[in-house]
C-alpha cells in the first residue's frame, strides 16, 4: 500500500482514459467506468465511478506495482483549489477515514469544475 504519510503530495499529470496501467481495467468491477487518469513520471492514479486507484510503480524494472483502491464511500470530506494567475496547479484534498489527507496537485490543462462535480455525486451519494 502507498504510504500516504510520506507521498504527501501527488504531482499529477491528466492522460487520456485509455492510457491507463493495463491492469486497471482486470480490476474493474461490473459497472464501474473509468472518468479520469493522471500520471506522475512512473506512477498513475485513476478515478472511477466507484473508487480512486493509486498505482504505484516499485523497483528498478517497474514490472512490481502496488494498487491501492480508495473507495468513496471512506472519503469523508474534500476540497479543491482551482489555478490561479501565477500559481497555474490546481489541488484536490480528500480526508479518507483511517489514512488521513491525500493531496492530488494537477498540473497542465484540467477542468476542475466538471471534475469536482462528478466527485461530488459518487462522495455524496
Amino acid at each position: 500500500m502507498i504510504d500516504f504519510d510520506k507521498s504527501e503530495v501527488f504531482k499529477l499529470k491528466p492522460i487520456d482514459n485509455d492510457k491507463a496501467h493495463p491492469h486497471i481495467n482486470s480490476f474493474l468491477i461490473d459497472g464501474e467506468t473509468i472518468f479520469a487518469v493522471f500520471k506522475t513520471v512512473r506512477d498513475q492514479v485513476v478515478f472511477t465511478n466507484k473508487r480512486i486507484v493509486a498505482a504505484n510503480v516499485q523497483g528498478l524494472t517497474g514490472s512490481k506495482v502496488d494498487f491501492t483502491s480508495i473507495p468513496y464511500s471512506k472519503i469523508h470530506c474534500f476540497s479543491v483549489e482551482t489555478s490561479g494567475t501565477l500559481d497555474l496547479d490546481c489541488e484536490i484534498e480528500l480526508y479518507v477515514s483511517e489514512v488521513g489527507k491525500v493531496r492530488f496537485e494537477i498540473k497542465g490543462d484540467f477542468d476542475l469544475v466538471s471534475f469536482n462535480k462528478i466527485i461530488s455525486a459518487h462522495v455524496l451519494a
